[in-house]
């Protein structure tokens, strides 16, 4: 198996240092490239196709946003993974929105960090909600604009939130609950109208505010 082609995108250079050492001391990983300037960010991963670009959300440039798009524009194969000093699930919001596979905040063990980019590369979305986010300061019907509370899930569906919320496939999901993937489907189905969401990033705020992953 070839290497996972990493991309550093960070503005802090002694940070890059850090990492280059780390994924290229891990024998299924290569450093592609590294750069600190967010407007250069899908210039270089058009130029070296990397298999994951690990993004600060902090850089100089254009929003982070608008660099997840153009990266994934440039290079639809790519996957992004966030590396951000933000730990408020607002951000992470709205990097899923924009594309990104995976979020991880700077303070993680190594380990987790290497985890989540072989994650990523696999095709799965990684975001380790549990343990380094903290609800947003505004409550989830004030930002969605909701007049009334959501309707009350079931068990059922409690349980398919929150296992969505933390980043696993409808394949995964299924495995993990003993259900079929289209009674998966059903439930997500049912979830969005509910909660009135119409994204994963609005299901992750939803489960945050109210709890659910820790059940």
């Amino acid at each position: 198996m070839p290497p996972i082609r990493v991309l550093i995108a960070d503005d802090h250079a002694v940070l890059r240092a850090g990492l280059r050492m780390l994924l290229e001391a891990q024998n299924d990983m290569q450093v592609a490239g590294e750069t600190g300037d967010g407007s250069e960010v899908s210039q270089k991963a058009r130029e070296l196709k990397p298999d994951v670009v690990l993004l600060d959300l902090s850089m100089p440039g254009p929003p982070s946003g608008e660099v997840i798009r153009e990266v994934l524009q440039a290079c639809p194969n790519t996957r992004v993974l966030i590396l951000t000093m933000h730990d408020d699930v607002a951000y992470l919001a709205s990097a899923l929105a924009a594309g990104a596979a995976g979020y991880v905040v700077k303070k993680v063990a190594d380990s987790e960090l290497l985890l989540a980019i072989r994650a990523v590369h696999a095709g799965r979305t990684f975001v380790d909600l549990t343990q380094t986010l903290r609800p947003p300061s505004r409550p989830f019907a004030e930002r969605s604009g909701a007049e009334r509370p959501p309707k009350e899930l079931s068990r059922r569906e409690r349980e398919v939130l929150r296992l969505l919320a933390r980043g696993q496939s409808k394949k995964q999901i299924a495995r993990a609950l003993v259900i079929a993937p289209g009674t998966v489907h059903t439930h997500t189905v049912h979830i969005y109208e509910k909660l009135g969401v119409s994204t994963r990033a609005g299901v992750a705020l939803f489960a945050m505010e109210h709890g659910l992953l820790r059940a």
